[in-house]
């Protein structure tokens, strides 16, 4: 490397203070930390049946059902004071992985690595640099070979380490087969001590990095291709090029070759493909071009710009001469190819349509076939008689009600939507960043919403890039867009912009608009993939009909109107390319009332539930990955606003539900069932059931049935959609299923066997239970006159039989029929597909009172009368629900303090007025029947609650409430079986989500 300045090595002293540094303090820390870490080192390491917190319990961390590296290190960095990284190899995408999580870690952190093999790319190293407040150090290549793969995490009382297989890449963070340690020990333990020499060994044969030694590395350096770092070396991610030359299908594309080849042999003439936007929807219809061998064919695009990028692709997988290809455009009008691209606006021409025999061409391809309902599709795809039309869409839901799917006769033989094509490496993965938009001292939210004037303020401007050199590429040049919400700010901020420099830079930056001609447009993107710009900012030219591979870097810079809008504006980076190894994604959050919209988008959630919603942005922080090696993060201000915007909306309006409807309905071509939206993964089947009480009464309110349900019937479908629908407990709907399908009834016996088929739990309490549900003697009276009163399923003499009045509307009227069995069928199916089958309590889930009630095979429903909990010894069961973030209009006598002390163990108080006497609080305290713990942050997220699991009390105590009244409670701590997810603990510690 030459001569290279080197720094004096920190010592790592902090890692294990002595006692007389830390003093009393530190003596009483790791005594609180030594009882709870010799339990759980019991349990990993001598007895699994030994009671523990499980906090710091070995763990073999291998990446395989969630329990992965870089899930394990983001828990850790929570957790923790200072870290010690010693790895040999680190990728810039892994460290864009865990930025946020550095960047919210509050502590001292050092990082060592080396030149070991020439694996690290001067591109990672500096990224390493960018890294705020972390030491980083370089082991010099050797002989030897720098081969370490320890993590080294500092608590208050206590060291953690992680030490095995994985390096810090993406893919050993998240997809290799790894083999990892984790355990713990308190600060005098000898392996504390081992490690932390080992460490400063490794410091003190390094060198500091920095901006000079980096730029000696690159002199020397070659990049190497490497499974585990390498980036896209092709601008086409869907091809497979053998050493022939000959371009070959990949897996996914075999499998939709074959589904399109299927479908023309029944003797369908016309299919839509749905291919996510950088997917290669161009070499896709190549492909089945050359598979079909038409005498001739047309290609149709909507913009001139993209018919030789088209050309130039065909050629490739067709490997036929340029005499087979011509293009139709223009003052070009050359038909007598084998092979013509068009563009839409000359082809449609009267004149010139008019020029070509209707059925000149045998196979004709639309591109961007969404587009069709204008006019000039219209009159194209009207005239022409192909043997077979093939249209191809990225975004076949369209708001100005013209059907795609009904154009193409509900053929659609493959679709891959982002979250598959990320997960099947099609796409680069992405590291997206909701981070906060500018706030004044004086707290005034300075974002879209503002006059332009403030809006290109110097110091909104100052913090963008800021936020720009904090998050984005520090390693490669940029290729950015910005987009904008106006065409007034683009042009100011490039102006501004172009007077600031990112990593002691000058930005170079240009503003486009739709005033801009597409000479001038073309020039600009020409100029941003030569590396002569940095970034173009636009407000929506670039939504779509662009491709610009080279793109690595998006900024948002207005709020989210649409999802659809916000994944198209997201997949113009999202192209593969080579030299590019991710997407940055930064995302400027103002308090919009849509901040929903960003978590829809980012996750394909359809499904209109708040709660699917919230667990998705819950699991994505706990986990740090989303499809395939892509991440999502948010500060924590931006996710507390995204929280209060989904607390505050109404998902379930009837204005979205009718879209949804009306979207598969297209999709369809007729009405879709309750099931049709469980197995497209779209509405919520509970959602749209329930909005109207039943889905019947819904079909009536859209107009897609005029008839209604008779009274008794209608009272029927509102039980069935209201208690049984979820999928929460399979057993009443695989009974009632099987009646459905019997003329005689079910005896009893085969009901129970047919339940221990399934892995089903059988026995008299359960069985009790589902037969009051299902003959409503469970529910109260006025809650059974409402599910229309009489018994659905009866048991006499060992058998169970429909109910007489259900059996004769069964019977007599079909389309109840088809309803019952359309919400029997989708209760099954969420029961199969989205919970755990078992019908028991499942933790991280959640659950109403009601379900609770029912789950725990409770005599009745007694969801009005439990309030915080109730101690029921028929079902010798204890539910407990908290609230943990009060409103302000809670009374005093209920304004408890429970709080979360760990993820295993939180305080927890009873109803006040209450002693150790009291009969209640003395079952609780004596755990003398299971006590099952179900917690929401704050009544903004409704009626639900997420199952914690069984818990046991421990150091209960007599107390008075923290209130003017003074009242007598008892307090006592809970401990979990099991602790909860990290984000899930979070979740519960921060500020309401409403705020």
């Amino acid at each position: 490397m030459g001569a290279v300045r080197r720094t004096r090595p920190a010592r790592l002293g902090s890692c294990r203070r002595s006692r007389s540094q830390a003093g009393n303090e530190r003596l009483s820390g790791v005594s609180a930390t030594s009882n709870q870490l010799t339990l759980d080192n019991n349990f990993g390491f001598l007895d699994s049946h030994v009671k523990s917190d499980q906090v710091f319990h070995p763990t073999l961390v291998s990446n395989a059902d969630g329990n992965t590296m870089l899930r394990t290190i983001r828990e850790e960095l929570k957790r923790s004071r200072r870290f010690v990284f010693s790895v040999a190899f680190i990728t810039p995408s892994a460290i864009a992985m865990l930025k946020q999580a550095l960047l919210d870690f509050r502590g001292s952190g050092t990082i060592i690595t080396s030149t070991y093999l020439g694996f690290n790319s001067p591109a990672a190293f500096l990224e390493l640099l960018n890294l705020e407040d972390i030491d980083v150090y370089v082991h010099p290549d050797s002989d030897v070979g720098f081969h370490a793969k320890g993590y080294i995490f500092e608590q208050e009382a206590s060291t953690t380490a992680i030490v095995g297989s994985s390096n810090l890449t993406e893919r050993a963070l998240l997809r290799n087969h790894e083999w990892n340690l984790r355990f713990s020990a308190l600060p005098d333990g000898d392996i504390v001590q081992q490690l932390n020499r080992a460490a400063q060994a490794h410091i003190d044969a390094s060198v500091a990095l920095t901006g000079e030694w980096i730029d000696e590395y690159a002199l020397t350096w070659s990049a190497q291709l490497r499974q585990d770092s390498r980036g896209p070396s092709s601008t086409e991610p869907m091809v497979d090029m053998p050493p022939t030359g000959v371009i070959l299908p990949n897996v996914m594309q075999v499998e939709a070759l074959a589904e399109i080849a299927a479908l023309r042999d029944t003797g369908e003439n016309r299919a839509v493909v749905i291919s996510a936007t950088g997917t290669g929807k161009t070499i896709l219809s190549a492909l089945d071009v050359r598979a079909y061998a038409p005498k001739r064919m047309l290609f149709v695009v909507h913009r001139e710009q993209i018919l030789d990028r088209a050309i130039a692709e065909f050629k490739r997988v067709l490997n036929a001469p340029d005499s087979d290809f011509a293009k139709f455009v223009g003052a070009k009008k050359e038909v007598d190819r084998r092979y013509v691209f068009a563009s839409i606006q000359s082809l449609s021409r009267p004149g010139n349509l008019a020029e070509i025999e209707a059925n000149a061409f045998d196979y004709v391809l639309i591109d961007e076939v969404h587009r069709a309902g204008a006019a000039s599709y219209r009159r194209v795809i009207d005239y022409l008689k192909p043997a077979f039309l093939l249209g191809m869409t990225a975004t076949p839901e369209r708001t100005d009600d013209f059907n795609v799917f009904e154009l193409f006769g509900y053929n659609v033989p493959y679709e891959i939507r982002l979250q598959k094509a990320l997960e099947a490496d099609m796409l680069a993965p992405f590291h997206y960043y909701g981070v906060t938009d500018f706030v004044r001292d004086n707290g005034e939210v300075i974002d879209q919403l503002a006059d332009l004037g403030r809006l290109i303020a110097s110091e909104r401007v100052d913090h963008l890039v800021s936020t720009i050199e904090k998050y984005g590429h520090a390693g490669v040049p940029v290729r950015g867009l910005i987009f904008c919400s106006r065409n007034g700010e683009a042009a100011e901020l490039a102006g501004l912009l172009n007077l600031r420099e990112v990593h002691g830079k000058r930005l170079r930056t240009r503003a486009l608009s739709g005033e801009d001609s597409v000479e001038e447009r073309e020039l600009a993107v020409q100029m941003l993939e030569r590396g002569d710009l940095d970034y173009l900012a636009t407000v929506d030219i670039f939504n779509e009909g662009i491709d610009i591979p080279s793109v690595n870097q998006v900024v948002m810079l207005r709020q989210t109107l649409s999802s659809i809008v916000f994944t198209q504006q997201l997949g113009r980076g999202l192209r593969k390319a080579a030299g590019k190894d991710h997407l940055v994604v930064i995302d400027f959050i103002g308090n919009y009332d849509n901040n929903y919209l960003i978590p829809i988008a980012l996750f394909g959630d359809s499904t209109l539930n708040k709660d699917s919603i919230r667990k998705k942005i819950i699991d994505a922080q706990e986990a740090g990955a989303i499809a395939g090696l892509s991440s999502v993060n948010f500060d924590a201000i931006s996710r507390e606003r995204i929280f209060a915007s989904l607390a505050t909306t109404k998902l379930d309006s009837m204005t979205n539900l009718k879209k949804a409807f009306l979207e598969l309905k297209n999709r369809l071509g007729r009405a879709p069932l309750l099931v049709d939206f469980a197995r497209f993964d779209l509405v919520d089947p509970t959602v749209i059931a329930t909005k109207q009480k039943n889905y019947w009464r819904f079909l009536e309110k859209v107009g897609a049935r005029n008839v209604p349900a008779g009274t008794y019937e209608d009272a029927v479908l509102t039980f069935l959609s209201a208690e049984l629908l979820n999928g929460k407990r399979p057993h009443e709907l695989i009974l009632l299923s099987t009646l459905l399908s019997s003329a005689d009834g079910v005896p009893a016996q085969h009901f129970k066997a047919t339940l221990a088929e399934n892995a089903l739990a059988d026995d008299s309490a359960t069985l009790a239970s589902v037969l009051r549900v299902l003959n409503l003697k469970f529910f109260k009276v006025a809650e059974a006159a409402k599910y229309g009163a009489a018994a659905i399923v009866t048991l006499g003499n060992g058998v169970y039989e429909l109910g007489e009045e259900f059996a004769e509307a069964w019977d007599a009227k079909p389309l109840f029929r088809q309803a019952v069995r359309d919400v029997v069928d989708t209760g099954l199916y969420l029961a199969r597909h989205r919970y755990n089958w078992t019908g028991q309590l499942e933790v991280g889930q959640r659950y109403s009172r009601k379900d609770v009630c029912r789950l725990l095979n409770w005599t009745s429903n007694e969801q009005s009368t439990i309030y915080g909990y109730k101690v029921d010894f028929s079902s010798n069961s204890c539910p407990i629900f908290v609230t943990y973030h009060k409103g302000s209009e809670v009374s005093e006598s209920t304004q408890y303090e429970d709080e979360f002390l760990n993820p295993s163990a939180l305080t927890w108080f009873t109803r006040s007025s209450r002693t150790l006497a009291s009969g209640e609080v003395k079952a609780i305290v004596e755990n003398q029947l299971p006590l099952h713990v179900f917690a929401k942050k704050d009544d903004a997220e409704g009626t639900d609650f997420y199952y914690l699991g069984r818990a046991k009390s421990q150091d209960a105590r007599q107390t008075k409430m923290a209130n003017g009244k003074k009242l007598e409670v008892v307090s006592m701590t809970l401990g979990l079986e099991s602790p909860i997810e990290s984000s899930l603990y979070e979740y519960f510690a921060t500020g309401a989500s409403g705020v």
